[in-house]
């Protein structure tokens, strides 16, 4: 009689590849899936009935903002009740590390809305060994890491909008390449964001190429998306080409027809590809992005918040910016005192309720919040329910939510994108099977980060598992009340242990950071 540390048994099992499911039992021992078929003499200290349900690789959320938030355990509750067993963090170019001191600072205060202080890293400056180690046996999830490009240029260069020069790139070089050595599984561009958006296409090259030389991806919010997205998409082509890159774009929207056709010219043209996508028609991001030109959005922060003192540039505000923009946002994290009561009020109705125009209401909220207010915003008509149903059955598409946990009134889509994937794009509409929904949300995010012996329900892969309720999965957040955990996921193994039984945290934390193999 074989025992072993946990026994599922009789549940359906995805196994990653796109396989029909088929109905098995899965032994897991000392971290590993031990074996997988009917196993009717096996014993298990701890045994799930998986009967009527899903034994699914556990999820990869490809794009999420959780660099601080995964210590949280009301973010892992969140995260495993939608079957996420890793966070792939670094995202957008902006993070903690590698970093000297006034990088981290600048980083911090420049995505304190998005990514919050992490505890544990003081004033820096700070490595990405330094930095992986705070995850380690401190939380239910894995993570998984992207260098940065954003706070390794300021790293380098300081707050500066100038091109780098080859003494620059030999130094951005020189900490991309130590990054990867300390555990990194690829290289992440913010190119809308300070100061990732100063980078030329030669910059990017020459620093992907370092990931490239590895196997490993760029992962890029690009430089546009909407209408800038094919100029945008052409860049990161460019970059590709340069390089031998594998690329990867976040949270890729925007008209299905012109967005499919790019990457399929693409992929045809040798390009590895993919993108994530989340299924939800709003974005969210800081504020002082969403809400000012170009040139007002400095890489001094300060200057920044101490020019929308001057009535000169309110002025100029409410003559440019199309008015149309202003309906469209919803205030989501609002760290001031004197505002925090208009925190998931749409802009117009919070500025109406105070007597001041859009652009003066606003400029006052960032002024007080020190630029640190994000907003939830609705998409242009381009950003249908057809073209991100179209995206998500894309080959080249894998999960991502592109979660954020900070503020009163956040996006719901980290609470509840990959359970809304499963229970409408599944379920109700049926623009996936179940098995691949499997290969979309686990095996596929697997390989594209280099973590290769997860995403498959197979002897000797590492077991992340999460057992799934086809008839009661569902997400249940929305913009009303975002932080409604997700229902149908009860049962989660991370690294072999049980972190979620009956729905419940376990209090274990069994969750490290991954390297790429």
């Amino acid at each position: 009689m074989c025992v072993y540390d946990v026994l599922l048994r009789g549940g359906w099992v995805l196994d990653g590849t796109g396989a029909p499911a088929f109905r098995a039992d899965v032994a897991v021992d000392h971290g590993r899936i031990a074996a997988v078929g009917a196993l009717p003499g096996a014993r298990a200290a701890t045994e799930i009935d998986a009967t009527g349900r899903y034994v699914s690789p556990g999820f990869v959320d490809a794009h999420v903002h959780g660099d601080a938030a995964v210590l949280d355990p009301a973010v892992q509750l969140a995260a495993l009740r939608q079957g996420v067993t890793t966070f792939v963090l670094g995202q957008d170019g902006l993070s903690y590390a590698p970093a000297t001191a006034a990088a981290l600072a600048f980083a911090t205060r420049y995505f304190a809305a998005i990514n919050g202080p992490h505890p544990g890293l003081g004033d820096g400056p700070v490595t990405v060994a330094e930095l992986l180690a705070t995850y380690t046996g401190t939380t239910a999830l894995n993570t998984a890491y992207l260098v940065p490009h954003g706070t390794v240029r300021h790293s380098a260069l300081g707050p500066t909008d100038r091109a780098a020069d080859a003494a620059d790139l030999a130094v951005m070089a020189g900490l991309v390449e130590q990054a990867l050595d300390e555990g990194a599984c690829g290289i992440s561009t913010g190119l809308e964001y300070i100061p990732g958006r100063y980078a030329d296409t030669a910059e990017l090259a020459a620093l992907t190429r370092v990931a490239a030389r590895r196997g490993l991806p760029h992962v890029s919010h690009m430089r546009g998306y909407e209408s800038a997205a094919s100029g945008a998409m052409t860049e990161l082509l460019a970059v590709a080409r340069a390089s031998g890159v594998a690329t990867h774009v976040s949270h890729y929207h925007g008209p299905a027809a012109e967005l499919v056709a790019m990457v399929d010219d693409a992929r045809a043209d040798g390009i590895d590809l993919t993108f994530d996508a989340y299924p939800y028609l709003r974005g969210c991001s800081i504020l002082a992005m969403v809400a000012l030109p170009r040139e007002l959005d400095d890489p001094d922060l300060d200057r920044t918040r101490d020019a929308l003192t001057d009535p000169r540039v309110r002025a100029r505000l409410a003559a440019e910016t199309d008015p149309e923009l202003w309906p469209r946002i919803t205030l989501a994290h609002v760290p001031a005192e004197d505002f925090a009561w208009s925190e998931g009020m749409r802009l117009t109705d919070a500025a109406r309720k105070v007597g001041a125009s859009p652009v003066a209401f606003c400029a006052e909220l960032l002024i007080a919040t020190d630029l640190q207010a994000s907003a939830v915003f609705d998409q242009p008509p381009t950003n249908s329910d057809e073209s991100v149903r179209a995206l998500l059955r894309h080959p080249a598409h894998i999960g991502g939510s592109d979660g954020i946990y900070i503020g009163g009134s956040p996006h719901p889509r980290g609470w509840g994108a990959f359970a809304r994937l499963l229970a409408r794009h599944v379920v109700e509409l049926g623009d996936w099977t179940w098995e691949q929904a499997a290969v979309h949300l686990a095996a596929h995010p697997a390989r594209r980060f280099g973590l290769t012996d997860r995403g498959l329900v197979r002897a000797g892969m590492a077991a992340d598992l999460a057992v799934v309720d086809p008839r009661t999965v569902a997400d249940r957040a929305d913009y009303g009340d975002a932080r409604r955990v997700a229902d149908g996921i009860a049962d989660v193994l991370v690294a072999g242990v049980p972190v979620l039984a009956g729905g419940e945290l376990t209090g274990r934390t069994p969750g490290r950071p991954l390297r790429p193999r």
